[in-house]
């Protein structure tokens, strides 16, 4: 059955919308249910979440980078490949996952201790990493499994995991934080057991979709390996944006407790935003890899048109609400004043910087699609060499009260957000991505 190129961004992007909305939501209940237990027990979050998301969102190519593969072999008409494909993926996952765990959990003091943070909120922030880095196997396991079904065009699985997952994170936080009051670490527990279910549901499906295509389930070496190497440049790209972002938070660590707990929270509201749109990006990755799987290169170029409007108008929509609620959104976080003046001072430039996310994001997905991960890397490396010398001259220069310092802060952000549209929109004009056929 023929569905419209709008009908078919609305069918992906619909359901991973909701599923990624869910993912910021958890982390923003997480952030209201610590923040009412102090300062220093915010600003510790906000520097073990900036850790724990590196350590596990580096591998974020076990989910892009097998959206593309498996989307282009099922354009090319080979599901059983596709599934295989996706397979090799998810014990890439289970054996990255179970080393950076570990490496995490030892160096979690180490790893907190980068940001400069107080060292109370080190205390705090040490605790939750630590717990944490428990669950770090099972959210790789649930970016892999994930791009496979994505590969397939199902985004609702994900969906329904999504929200029995973070539903579930949502209640064990409540209880274990303040019915056993176990803190911080009680929040970081909710997390570890909420993923650790998310990833086994989603492998049962991904299982039972490889026994019907009769595909092994055992790991292939050299599909595992091949897996590894084409990760690569996606690995260099999203290290090189976690980079930006972790010197982001080194900086806002450098202004103080309450900026840092301010931009913690800033930070979580724009992951949230961030997700949002990045449901068009994920069906730019779907639609671009299956239609250049065909060779279908017009339907391409037409599908990313079709879709940086909508990501524009996505963002505009955001801006809008954003703009709106900043003076209402940090009286859910905290209850200190000062860090209330600051965070809605850094909502009003977060919601101007939409509308250029929308952009950045739906580009971002187009490429990741074709599978252009070169380009992609070095593009992000270059934008990050830019934006290093700007965080730099804010941590040197810019003082004053919380609210100015940070608000500064959030502007050389977007400074760094508009250096990515002019690199990925340079690559995009361009031909050179438009490589079709089963593998790139």
């Amino acid at each position: 059955m023929y569905r419209s190129p709008a009908r078919q961004i609305l069918r992906l992007a619909v359901p991973a919308f909701l599923a990624l909305v869910a993912e910021p939501l958890f982390l923003l209940a997480d952030s209201a249910i610590v923040g009412h237990l102090g300062t220093a027990q915010l600003a510790g979050l906000g520097v073990a979440s900036a850790a724990l998301l590196t350590a596990a969102n580096v591998y974020v190519f076990l989910a892009y980078g097998t959206t593309s593969l498996v989307a282009r072999r099922l354009g090319a008409g080979d599901q059983r490949a596709a599934v295989s494909a996706g397979l090799d993926g998810v014990w890439l996952s289970v054996a990255l996952g179970a080393v950076t765990a570990l490496a995490t959990a030892i160096w979690a003091r180490p790893l907190c201790a980068l940001f400069g943070a107080s060292a109370d909120a080190l205390d705090q922030a040490e605790t939750y990493l630590r717990v944490s880095a428990l669950g770090i196997p099972a959210m790789l396991v649930v970016l892999a499994a994930t791009g496979v079904l994505r590969g397939f065009q199902d985004t609702r699985t994900p969906l329904v995991a999504a929200v029995l997952g973070f539903g579930a994170n949502i209640v064990l936080n409540l209880v274990l934080v303040y019915g056993l009051d176990l803190g911080i670490a009680g929040s970081a527990w909710g997390t570890v057991i909420a993923q650790t279910g998310m990833a086994l549901g989603l492998l049962t499906v991904v299982v039972r979709r490889a026994r019907e295509l009769h595909a092994a389930l055992r790991p292939h070496p050299a599909g595992v390996l091949r897996a590894a190497a084409g990760g690569v440049p996606l690995l260099i790209r999203t290290l090189a944006l976690r980079a930006a972002l972790l010197l982001t938070t080194w900086v806002a660590a450098g202004l103080g407790d309450v900026p840092l707990a301010a931009h913690q929270v800033a930070m979580t509201v724009f992951g949230f935003l961030t997700f949002a749109l990045d449901a068009l990006a994920i069906a730019a990755q779907a639609m671009t890899g299956q239609a250049l799987g065909a060779g279908d290169v017009s339907g391409t170029r037409a599908m990313t048109r079709l879709m940086l409007w909508w990501g524009l108008g996505a963002g505009v929509l955001l801006a809008v609400v954003v703009l709106a609620l900043h003076q209402v959104l940090p009286l859910m976080f905290t209850s200190d004043e000062s860090v209330r003046r600051a965070l809605a001072s850094a909502l009003i430039v977060v919601a101007l910087l939409q509308p250029l996310s929308g952009l950045v994001f739906v580009l971002d997905g187009v490429l990741i699609g074709a599978g252009d991960g070169v380009a992609l890397a070095v593009a992000q490396v270059a934008v990050l060499a830019a934006y290093v010398p700007v965080l730099l001259t804010v941590r040197a220069h810019v003082s004053g009260g919380a609210g100015h310092t940070l608000t500064v802060l959030w502007w050389s952000f977007g400074a760094f957000m508009a250096l990515r549209l002019v690199a990925l929109g340079w690559r995009a004009r361009s031909d050179a991505w438009l490589v079709t056929g089963a593998v790139r």
